[in-house]
């Protein structure tokens, strides 16, 4: 039953058929698979395949990895409210789109991947000071800032994740809060995220994913 349900929950994402994937899901509940398996068994094993069929084979498009990620964040969503008991959640991360930066699509897919993998998401929207970075990551007590960029200039930029970093350095909170970056200038330089002094940075919202889970437990242990 469980094998069946994650090829056709899969067959629906690779079609963005996001009713058939609500169906899917919904009838294997239905038919005594738990919500928690259906969550990490095929919610965000699913998220990794699409993100392999881009990547590997050129079998899916970005918008169909949107949408694979936002069907994953709704059905998280769904099956999280009936978990036998309270899931945990990893961490907290506030998330936007650097200074000057309005290309929001990357952030989007980010999110989706982020939530379907039980981390709770502050999203900003996008052209975010530096100063309300910090100040949202104190807010809302998260471990991480996530800054995407999509043009060179938006990552070097002095108001961007620099200057993020200058704050967190000037009110000594760089044990309290990492930060990681993403998007097209990183993929370009690997090296960037150095030069623009984040902690780390992640080529796409699975890796984002799993990069933030280490930094939060790194965090919560510090």
């Amino acid at each position: 039953m469980l094998i069946q349900a994650a090829r056709e929950y899969r067959e629906a994402l690779v079609d963005t058929d996001r009713g058939r994937a609500l169906q899917v899901v919904r009838a294997a509940v239905g038919q005594g698979v738990s919500p928690e398996t259906v969550l990490f068994e095929i919610v965000i094993p699913s998220l990794d395949w699409m993100l392999k069929l881009a990547d590997t084979t050129g079998g899916a498009s970005l918008a169909q990895y949107l949408m694979a990620s936002q069907i994953g964040a709704e059905v998280t969503e769904e099956m999280v409210a009936r978990f036998s008991a309270p899931p945990e959640i990893v961490g907290c991360v506030v998330l936007g789109t650097a200074a000057g930066d309005f290309h929001g699509l990357g952030k989007r897919i980010v999110r989706g991947c982020l939530q379907a993998m039980m981390i709770e998401v502050v999203d900003l929207g996008l052209n975010v000071s530096a100063e309300r970075f910090v100040e949202e990551a104190l807010r809302h007590g998260a471990q991480v800032i996530g800054i995407a960029a999509m043009m060179v200039h938006t990552a070097r930029g002095d108001e961007g994740c620099r200057k993020v970093r200058s704050i967190l350095r000037e009110q000594q909170l760089e044990t309290q809060i990492k930060i990681i970056v993403g998007g097209a200038p990183y993929r370009y330089d690997p090296e960037l995220y150095q030069i623009v002094e984040a902690d780390v940075w992640a080529e796409n919202g699975i890796i984002a994913g799993q990069i933030i889970t280490d930094l939060i437990k790194g965090v919560k242990k510090a």
